[in-house]
This record gives C-alpha cells, sequence and structure tokens, in this order.
C-alpha cells in the first residue's frame, strides 16, 4: 500500500509539474512575442529617423547608370579664397571642378546644353560655398562642401540633374 501512496504522490507531483511548465510556457510565449513587436516598432521609428534627419543616403538616392551621365568640366582650375586663418593668414583651394549630369532627367533637356553659358554663375556658387570655411575646415569637410555645392546648383537651376560635384586635382595654399 505504501508504493501504491508514492506512486500516487508522484504521480500528482508530475501533473502539477506539467501544469505549471504549460502556465509558465504561455507566459513567457506571451511575454516574447510582445517584447519582438516592440523591438520591431523601435527599428521601424529607427529607420525613419534616419530618413528624416538624412544619414541613410538621403532617401536612398537612385544610381544613375553610367551611359545616363554626362560631365561638365569647369574650363580651368579653380583658385578659391578661403576664410583668413587664426593668424590672419589668408589661404585658397585650388582643384579642377567636374559636375555630373544625369541625361534621362527632364531639368538636362532643358538646361543640359547651356549649363557653358551659365558656368560664371556656378562658379559664383562654388565660391559662395568655400567663402564660409578655414583651410582645416575644408581639409576635413570635403563631403559636406560637395554637398552645399549641390544644393546651391540644384537650386540656381530649379532642378535635380546635376546630381554630383566632383573635385580632383586638389591643392591647399
Amino acid at each position: 500500500m505504501k508504493k501504491n501512496l508514492i506512486s500516487i504522490v508522484i504521480l500528482a507531483l508530475l501533473i502539477v509539474n506539467i501544469v505549471l511548465t504549460a502556465i509558465m510556457m504561455f507566459s513567457v510565449t506571451s511575454a516574447s512575442k510582445k517584447t519582438a513587436a516592440l523591438v520591431d516598432n523601435i527599428s521601424k521609428a529607427l529607420d525613419l529617423e534616419l530618413a528624416a534627419n538624412g544619414n541613410g543616403e538621403e532617401q536612398e538616392k537612385e544610381a544613375v547608370p553610367m551611359a545616363d551621365i554626362a560631365t561638365y568640366d569647369i574650363s580651368e582650375k579653380m583658385t578659391i579664397p578661403l576664410q583668413l586663418d587664426a593668424e590672419g593668414n589668408p589661404h585658397f583651394f585650388i582643384a579642377s571642378i567636374t559636375l555630373s549630369m544625369n541625361t534621362k532627367d527632364k531639368g538636362y533637356k532643358k538646361f543640359g546644353a547651356t549649363v557653358g553659358e551659365k558656368e560664371s554663375l556656378i562658379k559664383s556658387e562654388i565660391n559662395d560655398a568655400f567663402a564660409e570655411y578655414t583651410i582645416e575646415q575644408v581639409r576635413e569637410n570635403q563631403d559636406q562642401i560637395r554637398e552645399e555645392i549641390l544644393t546651391r546648383i540644384q537650386t540656381m537651376f530649379d532642378s535635380e540633374f546635376i546630381f554630383n560635384v566632383a573635385f580632383s586635382d586638389i591643392m591647399y595654399q
């Protein structure tokens, strides 16, 4: 009789163990689903924030195929005056500048052939953009300056057919 009583106690404990395990699994599963949903919402919010701030490639600009790219080289190297340094010494940024244009853009059809006629205006925008920086800032922030020049030129033409500004043969003086 003792063996039957012990077997019944073991069976009862086994059933209690199974019930408690089932309760625990349901509670953990629902909590993990809620946690997964929270993490998903946070990641969506961060992606939206990255796109809104311009980090993450400016709403992921479309890559222009090489066959659709036309370039315009500013006719001569530009010598651009910079802000005076801390000691009051003048400095210059010297570079060849190339504008990349998307030939499939509607603005290219309107302005593409006449970009050369507007070269002096483009040079003026480039000079104005560089005039705000010292030589140290230019060395550290070339990408930011490129973006600023690009924005100024796109605003000037009221079109985004010019999609890149490139510097080559760079010298600092």
